[in-house]
């Protein structure tokens, strides 16, 4: 199968492509700065998220069977720093994506976030559920599912995901690789104690993408996350206890920002009965960690 990939150095990028190619699948790697560093790419080509033309001339000489869009800027404070890129990056790209794939016809698998939601709600969110963002970030990746869906009507898989663990390429990126590097630096982390999450690992995520990609009789809007619930500060406190770390490095402290969503856990249903690959535990997340020295950028 062939699939195109957007956002292939990032850490969930990078775990779908080496999914990928162990399946034996031929993966074009789409990325903007950093090459990826998955073994056994077709190919690796940079490429700007505001040069749609260049992207559309890409997809027409390669025919993709499955497009993979990992692509966007997923911190909040960058999209609120560069709002122009990330209604680019974020929103345009999956548009343009989503009416390419319709042309090819080619499945389109795009990948979203729990914070479309306000984190209010006493019962985990289901995927038919009112969303309502709280942030600048949460509100570019509605607006993205909303262009996917309407753009392509006929095979688009719309996957809300949770905060991602696992090992990032670079070692800068992920959960644990943050907060090492912080406390490192002499800081003492403050996670929040009332700011619950549902954390994944990237491989487990890019297991049900792949599972997507090679299936065609799902299509639609989904929810995967890890089968846990837990606070900031328990996610902080359990990393470090997994690397032998003291547990004081970090503080436990209350939300102040109310665009900081309360509660996102997510209801599977029914996708977890549909599919072979099933959510993993925290534990099992943490076994997947390394502690290694970042590459530089």
């Amino acid at each position: 199968m062939k699939i195109l990939l957007t956002g292939a150095s990032g850490l969930l990028g990078h775990a779908y492509a080496q999914a990928a190619v162990r399946r034996g699948h031929s993966v074009t790697a789409l990325y903007n700065q950093h090459p990826p560093l998955a073994s056994g790419l077709e190919r690796s080509i940079q490429l700007d998220a505001s040069q749609p033309e260049a992207l559309t001339a890409l997809c027409l000489e390669h025919w993709p069977d499955v497009i993979v869009n990992c692509a966007a800027i997923s911190n909040p404070a960058s999209v609120d720093a560069v709002p122009r890129l990330a209604e680019q990056v974020n929103v345009a790209l999956p548009r343009l994506l989503a009416q390419v794939s319709t042309h090819l016809g080619a499945r389109l698998l795009h990948v979203s976030t729990d914070m479309v939601f306000d984190g209010l709600a006493e019962e985990p969110y289901r995927s038919t559920d009112m969303p309502g963002p709280t942030n600048l970030y949460g509100q570019t990746k509605l607006m993205a599912e909303r262009e996917v869906l309407e753009h392509n009507p006929e095979d688009p898989v719309v996957l809300r995901i949770p905060i991602l663990m696992g090992n990032s390429p670079r070692g800068q990126r992920s959960v644990h690789e943050k907060l090492i590097a912080a406390i490192q630096a002499g800081e003492r982390p403050k996670l929040y104690c009332d700011e619950m999450r549902q954390p994944c690992s990237a491989s487990n995520v890019a297991e049900v993408l792949l599972e997507l990609s090679e299936r065609r009789d799902l299509h639609g809007l989904f929810h995967w996350a890890g089968s846990e619930t837990l606070s900031r500060f328990e996610m902080g406190q359990r990393i470090l206890k997994h690397f032998g770390l003291p547990l004081d490095a970090v503080e436990s402290a209350c939300r102040e920002d109310e665009s900081r969503p309360a509660n996102l856990t997510l209801n599977l249903h029914p996708i977890v009965s549909k599919l072979k690959t099933k959510p993993v535990d925290f534990e099992a997340q943490l076994e997947e960690l390394t502690r290694v020295e970042p590459l530089n950028a």
